[in-house]
């Protein structure tokens, strides 16, 4: 029996160390050091169990419980430390052995051979507590002094990038403008589009602006030809030149320039001799007084009120088979003195004639355009209407002008002549990025034009481009100190705007798919100065709230203030493209004289042959261009950097109704739809906008959304068909005087021409359409938002 008893000691250790040994195989991790398998550990093995069972048997192991077994043991000491297998834990799916493997503190615990230290551990708790201290005092200051540096998201979005916006804009200075546009106007003389163009390329990219690149088109340009054309009377035999001169070789040399760009681009060429009819404005009332005889007659027509495209598709239907075109000098301001003065227009729509609808790149299927009407147009002085009419010069009794009319009973046939001469040029766009830190796929599009060496020699457009260029230095000074806009802001100074806005429609038809999806806005620098003594601003309804701030803001500023004049109506210039077919919002400063606001619209369709001198003469200082720079670089700074686009979406369904109001026959239902349009407007403003606004409940996937949807929302009033002239995007009036539907308005018109009311029916269902498809929008918006539930804080 000894000798068994002292096998079973041994027996046990044996069937311990071979335990300890598999399960130490099996789940040892590839990075354990070797010595572990040493043989030299096994002398120590009971007393590495020992220890384990002690710390087991402890109240903070309580993943570990004895079973049924264990208690027997408990009952006979002598044979407690042989039952090893009788150890199991309970709540851990893993063994003994392999769960305590896993501490990363395994080996250094298991390994010692001095028994432990209870002072050693008291300092190891000493340390630790030490550390989690410190660090916790410093995770406090560094929270505070985080968040003391760094301004929270309302002061980022508020105080801060006003400052921002004053900082970037103060560098913006009169005489800089003023040095830049007169080193522009000594390059108009040059024959060569191209010189202009790489000026402006060069000097954007010396300013830092990047990707500065040449987009160039060839288009159908319609040329001034040989010789000036004339217009003779039958009866005299006398021939005069546009300007009122007559017919001589002195004549022709003292104004060749003024004579050869006297022209309609893209009229009909040849002769043609008939009688002269005063059509005065060629309104639906001006031609029901008008006695039409069955031969094909000369209108005598006055330009303003309505515009050129829409009056000559009128007489073209009507059979009239020429136009004489004129500006009827009380409808200028007194002091314009442009009796003898002869101006040129372009009858292009918009875009390359030969490509209508498409780009003009290569390869592309060109038509056989060379006149986009059957009239021969011919624009002509005052001096010369008073010349055919037998009326004297002066027309002023006691300080109130005498339009100029044909006598009722008079008779008068002329003999016109046009020469003009159709070429392919090639037409170039300067245009520049400045790309976006948080949103590169969203664009601002900043749009000026410079001089295409083809067209008439006004000096506007080199406003412009040294307005957009000082815009672009001041920018760029910030932007080499490390900041940048979120948005991308594109500039460009378009060629061929004197002939239909050619070069924007091209790389906007170019380029429509991306613009489509990406484009916010527009800010138009078209003609800034045409006056010097009203700021006449031009924008969407979305955008007209912001651009009012901007007025208050610039006229508190200064000591003598007017009342802001905003308004959404048609404008000349390459903001058409983007108003009119992708439905972009849009924003245009200029100062304008009184009288000329005051007198009929579509005055601004001439283009005259102005000096060199007139612009300086109205600013001398440069000081109008400075503000025009500064109110359109404060609302490109804001669109291009506010969180949320700072678009109105109430503002669009108020438009909406004041376009209904007054007696309008028809409009009832239009009135109940417009209403539904408001409310959800409303809710779609405080339930979306109004929360993504606070910083406090801004999430950026909703912004984002929001955004998206904001910057569409002129989308829905893009109609298709609608009369020459006219702009697609309903929700521009003709001028400032009517608040109707453009399309309304002009059906109404029509109606008393041919007395149906099937055209007033058309246009309604179109404006229906819209007003419908806005508020479904909308509401489509509100639903979207709705379902996000996993969105809201």
């Amino acid at each position: 029996m000894g000798e068994n008893e002292a096998s079973l000691p041994n027996t046990s250790l044996q069937g311990k160390k071979m335990a300890y040994q598999k399960v130490n195989a099996d789940q040892r991790a590839p990075g354990h050091s070797q010595y572990l398998d040493n043989d030299d550990l096994q002398a120590t093995a009971l007393d590495l169990e020992w220890d384990m069972e002690k710390e087991l048997e402890e109240p903070g192991f309580d993943q570990f419980q004895l079973d049924s077994a264990e208690n027997q043991n408990l009952e006979n000491p002598e044979t407690a430390d042989l039952n090893l297998d009788s150890i199991q834990p309970a709540t851990s799916p893993k063994g003994r052995f392999q769960r305590l493997q896993e501490e990363s503190d395994y080996v250094t615990r298991y390994t010692r051979s001095a028994p432990k230290s209870n002072p050693c551990n008291f300092c190891r708790l000493l340390k630790i507590l030490c550390t989690a201290t410190v660090l916790f005092i410093l995770g406090i200051l560094i929270g505070y002094y985080a968040h003391k540096n760094c301004p929270s998201n309302a002061t980022t979005s508020g105080t801060l990038d006003l400052h921002l916006y004053q900082e970037i804009l103060k560098t913006i200075q009169a005489e800089d403008i003023k040095k830049s546009f007169r080193n522009l106007v000594q390059l108009y003389k040059s024959e060569d589009d191209k010189e202009i163009s790489k000026k402006i390329k060069s000097h954007w990219t010396s300013l830092g602006l990047e990707d500065v690149q040449f987009v160039n088109y060839s288009v159908l340009l319609n040329l001034p030809g040989p010789s000036a054309s004339s217009v003779s009377l039958s009866s005299s035999g006398q021939c005069f030149h546009p300007n009122g001169q007559p017919c001589s070789e002195e004549a022709r040399k003292h104004s060749s320039q003024d004579l050869l760009y006297s022209y309609a681009a893209y009229s009909a060429k040849g002769t043609l001799e008939a009688e002269v009819i005063d059509v005065s404005y060629g309104n639906a009332d001006d031609l029901k007084r008008t006695k039409m005889k069955n031969t094909t007659n000369i209108a005598l027509l006055k330009l303003g009120k309505l515009p050129l495209l829409y009056k000559l598709s009128l007489l073209e239907k009507a059979g009239f088979g020429g136009v004489l075109l004129y500006i009827d000098p009380c409808d200028l301001p007194k002091t314009a003195n442009l009796s003898y003065d002869t101006f040129m227009v372009s009858l292009n729509p918009g875009g390359d004639p030969s490509t209508p609808g498409y780009p003009s790149v290569d390869g592309s299927f060109r038509q056989n355009r060379s006149n986009l009407t059957s009239l021969l147009v011919q624009p002509i002085s005052a001096s010369l209407v008073a010349k055919l009419i037998s009326s004297p010069n002066s027309r002023t009794k006691n300080s109130v002008c005498s339009p100029l009319e044909l006598p009722n009973n008079d008779q008068r046939i002329v003999s016109m002549q046009i020469q003009t001469v159709t070429k392919f040029k090639t037409v170039t766009n300067v245009v520049g990025y400045l790309k976006g830190l948080t949103s590169p796929d969203r664009y601002i599009i900043v749009g000026s034009r410079h001089h295409t060496a083809y067209s008439y020699y006004g000096q506007e457009w080199a406003s412009s481009t040294a307005i957009i260029t000082a815009f672009i230095r001041a920018l760029m000074l910030r932007v080499k100190r490390g900041w940048r806009p979120d948005r991308t802001i594109v500039f460009c100074s378009w060629g061929g705007t004197a002939f239909g806005n050619i070069g924007s429609y091209e790389w906007g038809e170019d380029f429509r798919k991306v613009l489509q999806r990406n484009v916010v806005a527009y800010i138009s620098l078209h003609s800034p100065i045409r006056g010097n003594s009203s700021l006449y601003s031009v924008a969407s309804p979305s955008l007209q709230q912001l651009v009012v701030e901007k007025n208050n803001f610039n006229c508190s500023r200064r000591a003598k203030c007017q009342e802001t004049n905003v308004s959404s109506v048609q404008i000349e210039g390459d903001a058409d493209y983007f108003i009119n077919h992708l439905g972009i919002p849009t924003v245009q400063f200029a100062y304008e004289d009184f009288t000329a606001l005051e007198g009929p619209s579509f005055l601004s369709e001439a283009l005259f042959l102005k000096g060199a001198t007139k612009i300086e003469e109205m600013d001398p200082f440069f000081h109008l261009h400075e503000t025009i720079t500064k109110l359109s670089g404060e609302v490109i700074l804001q669109i291009a950097n506010e969180p949320v686009l700072p678009f109105n979406a109430l503002d669009i369904a108020i438009e909406v109704q004041n376009s209904l109001k007054g007696d309008q026959p028809y409009t009832h239902q239009l009135l109940a739809l417009a209403s539904r349009l408001r409310e959800s407007a409303e809710l779609f403003q405080s339930d979306e906008m109004r929360p993504a606004n606070d910083p406090k409940e801004r999430i950026p996937i909703r912004v984002r959304m929001l955004n998206d949807i904001l910057q569409d929302m002129e989308k829905s009033f893009l109609v298709e068909q609608v009369p020459p002239g006219f702009y697609r995007n309903i929700l521009y009036h003709l001028d400032g005087k009517t608040s109707q539907f453009s399309i309304l308005l002009e059906a109404s018109e029509h109606c008393k021409l041919l007395a149906s009311n099937e055209t007033i029916q058309e246009a309604l269902s179109e404006v229906l359409n819209s007003i419908n498809s806005a508020q479904v929008y909308f509401k489509a918006g509100l639903d979207v938002f709705d379902s996000g539930l996993g969105w809201k804080n």
